[in-house]
């Protein structure tokens, strides 16, 4: 059985925002092509760097105030590509809708899964500092 969770929450985060890398996220109404992540660099470089600080903060079960603090930053960066790709999408890309079947909601499943592994990580810090006044 896994004692943590909230690392299980950060490693399926992370591996959903790989997975949105290459999967289509919006599609054009007249010609039917499917926009992917990789045609907007920026935004690929930003999900890549979520996903990598999804998987570092699994590894800092040692530290749990720090580990709190990445993966919070990580559940914002998540938020601004969420909201980032929504802009896009309705801003610049004329013609363009939002494609639900996959690409966005591997965004907002990821945004879950860190939501979550957040509130993980700060049960078991509540939980420490709870013992730390008992001693």
């Amino acid at each position: 059985m896994i004692q943590r969770i909230q690392s299980l929450y950060l490693f399926i985060g992370a591996v959903l925002m790989v997975i949105f890398c290459f999967t289509p996220f919006a599609t054009e109404v007249e010609s039917g092509t499917r926009h992917v992540m990789s045609e907007i660099p920026g935004l690929m470089i930003l999900n890549i760097v979520i996903a990598a600080l999804l998987l570092i903060a699994i590894f800092m079960f040692k530290n749990l105030k720090q580990q709190k603090t990445v993966a919070l930053l990580s559940l914002v960066l998540i938020a601004c590509s969420l909201t980032a790709t929504i802009f896009l999408v309705y801003s610049h890309m004329q013609g363009a809708e939002l494609y639900w079947g996959g690409g966005v909601l591997l965004l907002a499943f990821a945004l879950i899964c860190a939501l979550m592994a957040y509130r993980g990580i700060s049960k078991d810090h509540n939980l420490l500092k709870s013992f730390n006044r008992m001693r």
